[in-house]
């Protein structure tokens, strides 16, 4: 890195936006484990809470490398919203069709923040732990959309 403050910057701008919205993901998905009927979709979508949570960690390892000590992320405002809703939709009846809607715009909305950190300036390293955790979640999206459209 050429200058590292501004590349720290950087990198610890990037991730904390990624861990934000993985920390949205992570008890979104676990959110709706629990409200989900189906044993096969409960059982999934703790996984890949669980999925969720290690990538995480995975970032805040990366950050403490870096040389970043403090991080309390606590997930979005947005992020925050949604699960609320997420969780009066299913205590009003939701079907496991609300339900993967649901998650299907959170594993979009993860993504997005992804390609964001993605096109920003970092090593390669970094990068490519990244792309990594895209192809899971890409997958995980995949799942969900022909869940999704199995309950039409």
């Amino acid at each position: 890195m050429s200058n590292p403050s501004k590349d720290l910057v950087e990198v610890e701008g990037a991730l904390r936006v990624v861990i934000e919205n993985l920390i949205d993901a992570q008890e979104g998905l676990q959110k709706l484990g629990d409200e989900a009927k189906s044993e096969l979709l409960k059982q999934f979508f703790l996984s890949e809470s669980l999925k969720r949570a290690q990538f995480r960690g995975d970032l805040e390892t990366i950050l403490h490398q870096e040389g970043v000590k403090d991080i309390h992320e606590t997930g979005t405002t947005a992020g925050t919203f949604v699960r609320a809703w997420t969780s009066l939709k299913a205590k009003l009846g939701g079907t496991e069709h609300a339900l993967l809607e649901a998650a299907e715009e959170g594993e979009v909305s993860v993504l997005e923040a992804y390609a964001d950190a993605i096109k920003k300036d970092l090593p390669r390293p970094i990068r490519d732990v990244l792309a990594d955790q895209v192809v899971e979640i890409g997958l995980s999206l995949e799942y969900v959309r022909a869940a999704r459209e199995s309950t039409k």
